[in-house]
């Protein structure tokens, strides 16, 4: 017989008491937290057009990320991976540490950010601010592994943006970002989008996006924007995983890598936009909403209005198809006339995704 015991008890009643208070202070701050905006974006009437802007910087940490912060956490915590008083860590160079750092202040937990030593002083201050520490390196490529080695050896545990995004937010709903926008356009005059379009970082909004529609049975269709050089392009359109590419200049989205957390089998088109384009497009953004948004926001923008007449019904030209020219020069753009069917709705959401809604074609190119 063996002489190891049969029963093992770790039962730990001090832990599990942090970790419910833990949890209630991240519900909390969501609770605290009033849902985004939906702004509506002017167009011309005549082009039979509904867009309409969801400004994610008005989270408490001023973006998106907030969301996928407050879900890495949670997940983490329920996992039992964070334990009181652990040393949280992120390879992250961008807003998601800043909202972690947020989060791991607010459970009194230490934070450090793996980024590249090119990373901006005013990135660096703000994750700074939020009470987490800067762990730079020369090499951008070895972030990942940085993060791991100084979690293992403080004990701590590293978030992994990039393999965890994707599974840590519900997907089925839960005030996700997907269920928030539909929401939200549920008294509009096309409560069911089109198309949703949206940019990839870490691969995680497009996945919950993509599977909230599966879900829920909706005949919206999945388009991904990803900046010029990045990877998920070319490893989406080669179905190869191993794609890889340069890092970004477009902040927020594009990666150097196929991230694990992209789920490339729930997109239905991709498009690789210009940097040039994504900058354009966001300064156009600013001229004709005074709101002053970043270049992924412009990247998302450029998407939808370069499409092809292909993508309107019945193959005639669509509205979308001359707004290239608009965000391109910062300047209007012909009028292109409707197609004769029901009008069509856009909706993109700032910093950094876009949401796109229309008439679906009955055939695609």
């Amino acid at each position: 017989m063996s002489d190891r015991p049969a029963h093992l008890d770790r039962c730990d009643d001090v832990g599990r008491a942090w970790l419910e208070r833990s949890v209630a202070l991240v519900e909390a701050d969501a609770r605290r937290s009033a849902d985004t905006h939906l702004l509506v974006y002017p167009l011309p009437p005549e082009w039979g057009v509904q867009l309409y802007l969801k400004d994610e910087s008005t989270h408490p940490t001023g973006s998106l990320k907030h969301r996928l912060a407050r879900s890495l956490f949670l997940h983490a915590l329920c996992s039992g991976w964070i334990r009181e008083g652990g040393t949280v860590v992120e390879a992250s160079s961008g807003s998601t540490a800043v909202s972690e750092a947020y989060f791991a202040r607010m459970l009194g937990l230490p934070f450090v950010a793996v980024m590249p030593a090119s990373t901006s002083p005013e990135k660096i201050a703000l994750i700074e601010f939020h009470g987490g520490r800067c762990h730079l390196v020369a090499d951008p490529g070895t972030v990942y592994d940085e993060a791991r080695r100084i979690a293992a050896e403080t004990g701590g545990h590293y978030l992994d943006q990039f393999t965890h995004a994707e599974r840590a937010t519900d997907w089925r709903g839960n005030n996700n970002i997907a269920e928030s926008v539909f929401e939200q356009l549920s008294a509009e005059q096309n409560p069911v989008p089109e198309w949703v379009v949206v940019g990839a970082g870490t691969g995680g909004t497009s996945a919950t996006i993509g599977r909230y529609l599966r879900y829920r049975r909706l005949p919206t269709r999945l388009a991904v924007v990803d900046p010029e050089g990045s990877a998920f392009f070319p490893g989406w359109r080669d179905g190869d995983p191993a794609a890889v590419g340069r890092p970004s200049r477009i902040e927020g989205i594009g990666r150097p890598r196929v991230e694990p957390s992209f789920v490339p089998t729930i997109v239905d088109r991709m498009f690789c936009v210009p940097d040039a384009a994504s900058l354009a497009a966001m300064r156009h953004l600013e001229k004709v909403t005074g709101r002053r948004a970043g270049g992924s926001t412009g990247t998302n923008l450029w998407g939808p209005s370069s499409w092809s007449p292909s993508w309107s019904p019945r193959g005639a030209p669509a509205a979308w198809s001359r707004c290239s020219a608009t965000a391109a020069s910062g300047t209007p753009g012909p009028t292109t006339p409707t197609t004769g069917s029901r009008p069509r709705a856009w909706t993109w959401h700032r910093t950094p995704r876009c949401w796109s809604t229309s008439p679906r074609p009955a055939a695609g190119p």
